[in-house]
């Protein structure tokens, strides 16, 4: 590692972006930057409420304070450098700095693709065992799920982080993107990466569909559940329960299997880049909202929180 360093820093590659400096784009990347600045402060405003909140200390709030932790530092890992570039008009990244987005963008999106597939079996012990549910969802059984979450996506990150910044690559280095993504990067290398990018593709069909299994077999299990409940109103809340977990698997999911299980010869790069703006930017904002929004312990958190700022003020 210390040779990759040495030998590679003074490199550097080219992001060509998602924006040009037309009045459109220039609307486009305002927006942009009004959806990472909500992302942020929700993000940062559902961790607080959490942390300062007794009712809040569960473990499905304990796990949405992790997805939050990942949301906001995926939000960081590629938004402020894209900002960087379009407004400073350079478009330079170190070798080393290209690196390191490679290994904190696939250890976040890894890490949170494990988390909201391990949220539904909590979703699914809370509805389908609730006399059960503390001891099945205790606290050595959460932090595993936490510590499993982060190891996996940290090993994956190293892993694909090392071998793709070890390939040589020419002397033309344009990332057609706005962040250093794995496999734009690699059609660059000047070597012939074909069988890389068959394992990584094996790599994310295991990574979004072991996850994505567990969530389709316990909401099958779950919606068993629901269809035995004699009470239309506990089915309903029961459903409750689970809308703002699945709206989040929706978006996340969504947005990355049309990004990496698709063949190489259907993937366009301009199509790639507005999906990955989707999911660094958008569904980050769209997460705190979701659970805020369809919670009413968190809604009812943010008041007592509100509440309590009057009262300091006025005293």
């Amino acid at each position: 590692m210390e040779i990759w360093l040495n030998q590679s820093s003074a490199d550097e590659f080219i992001l060509v972006g998602i924006f040009s400096h037309s009045l459109t784009d220039l609307v486009l990347f305002s927006v942009v930057m009004i959806i990472f600045t909500v992302a942020l402060c929700g993000n940062i405003l559902l961790i607080f409420l959490i942390y300062i909140d007794p009712q809040l200390h569960t473990p499905m709030y304990f796990f949405l304070s992790q997805l939050s932790l990942m949301d906001l530092m995926l939000l960081c890992t590629n938004v402020p450098k894209m900002a960087f570039n379009f407004l400073s008009g350079m478009k330079s990244i170190s070798f080393v700095g290209c690196g390191i987005q490679i290994g904190l963008f696939v250890c976040l999106v890894g890490s949170e693709g494990l988390l909201l597939g391990l949220m539904a079996y909590d979703r699914y012990v809370a509805i389908s065992h609730p006399l059960h549910y503390p001891i099945l969802m205790n606290q050595k059984v959460c932090l595993w799920i936490v510590v499993s979450s982060w190891a996996f996506g940290i090993l994956d990150g190293l892993i694909q982080m090392v071998v793709v910044m070890n390939f040589p690559y020419c002397d033309l280095r344009e990332v057609n993107h706005f962040f250093c993504e794995m496999l734009s990067l690699l059609k660059l290398a000047c070597v012939d990466t074909s069988i890389f990018e068959t394992v990584i593709f094996v790599c994310c069909v295991f990574m979004l569909l072991f996850p994505f299994s567990i969530i389709v077999a316990s909401y099958g299990r779950i919606l068993g559940t629901v269809l035995r409940m004699h009470s239309a109103q506990a089915q309903k809340k029961a459903l409750t329960t689970c809308s703002s977990h699945l709206t989040a698997v929706c978006f996340f999911y969504g947005a990355a299997m049309f990004i990496y299980l698709r063949p190489r010869y259907y993937r366009v790069p301009s199509q790639d880049k507005v999906v990955s703006i989707f999911y660094t930017v958008l569904t980050p904002m769209l997460n705190p909202l979701i659970y805020s929004l369809r919670n009413r312990e968190v809604l009812g958190a943010l008041r007592k929180g509100l509440n309590h700022c009057r009262i300091s003020n006025k005293h």
